[in-house]
């Protein structure tokens, strides 16, 4: 739980960093102007705004950093002559800003164009990522001919989820790849209980209910890779709300990307052809869902699911 405060702060960074990074040139430039005696040589605290820019958004907004912070310091030198005006004659003064700027352009340009190739490289990375995960999941699902392709349909499904959600790009990653190998944990489990034409007892059904915590195991073999996932695989069976939570204390401890798995997972579960019954239509799978919303389903979720089955057709008119 001392995660969560951390948690908060890097999204708030993440959605406001570009108003910080403008208040932090202004502070930055005012700072410089009323308490630092050799202001020239301190000029190179500009270079970091710009390196934070480059960091983490794109070249163009990484040149755009650098142009403002020139406007500032020009800004305070014809606002404040002693700013620089007063520590050398105006000559040098102005080519040594002129000199400053250009350098400033030019490391953010550099340093814009390292971050397209990154950026360039993480998205086929992850590209590749993806593809092997869900070559993965077919296979495991290979075994069974009424689970074949349920993972793959899950993550896709759970991925429309957690946009519609406006939740944050990596986040939405994460859902995708933890959606893809949720049933990993099944390998461990018996075949006759699995390709059972059957009800299941309470006693295999308690069996199978232990896939997430086996396929949690599994995944922390690359907990280095999967890592983000593993807690979404271990809860996407969890209740939202159960009679035995107390204030709705354990709502918390769920993630909200196992929330959104859980959701696609029994919606594609109910529209499925099962050996002991036959799939459902969406509409009918959708209200069952409904019904369960703010008790076995975060009811967020369920909203993003209404959404996207209304404006998704590939989800209403067709059925696997």
């Amino acid at each position: 739980m001392g995660s969560v405060p951390v948690e908060k702060l890097k999204l708030f960074f993440a959605d406001n960093f570009e108003r910080i990074l403008v208040l932090t040139i202004i502070l930055g430039a005012a700072s410089i102007n009323y308490w630092v005696p050799y202001k020239f040589g301190f000029l190179n605290f500009f270079y970091l705004p710009v390196l934070m820019a480059g960091y983490y958004t794109s070249k163009r907004f990484t040149v755009l950093t650098a142009i403002l912070c020139i406007l500032v310091v020009i800004f305070f030198t014809l606002a404040f002559p002693n700013f620089i005006l007063d520590e050398m004659k105006t000559p040098f003064a102005i080519i040594g800003l002129l000199s400053w700027s250009c350098f400033l352009l030019l490391t953010s340009a550099v340093i814009g164009y390292l971050y397209e190739e990154k950026e360039a490289r993480i998205k086929d990375l992850k590209a590749a990522y993806i593809g092997i995960l869900e070559i993965l999941s077919k296979y495991l699902e290979s075994y069974d001919q009424y689970t074949q392709g349920h993972s793959v349909r899950v993550a896709h499904l759970s991925e429309e989820i957690a946009r519609e959600m406006g939740l944050p790009h990596i986040q939405v990653e994460n859902i995708k790849a933890a959606a893809l190998l949720h049933d990993i944990g099944k390998t461990e489990i018996s075949m006759d209980i699995i390709h059972k034409a059957t009800r299941l007892s309470n006693t295999e059904r308690d069996e199978v209910n232990t896939h997430s915590e086996r396929g949690a195991r599994i995944l922390t073999l690359v907990d280095s890779v999967l890592k983000d996932a593993i807690p979404l695989v271990i809860a996407h069976h969890k209740y939202y709300f159960t009679q035995d939570s107390k204030d709705k204390k354990d709502i918390d401890t769920i993630p909200l990307g196992a929330a959104v798995i859980a959701v696609a997972d029994a919606y594609d579960a109910i529209i499925t052809d099962r050996p002991y019954r036959a799939g459902k239509q969406p509409w009918k799978a959708f209200e069952e869902i409904e019904q369960a919303s703010g008790k076995q389903f975060h009811p967020d979720t369920v909203k993003a699911l209404k959404r996207v089955l209304m404006f998704n057709k590939k989800y209403t008119e067709e059925t696997p």
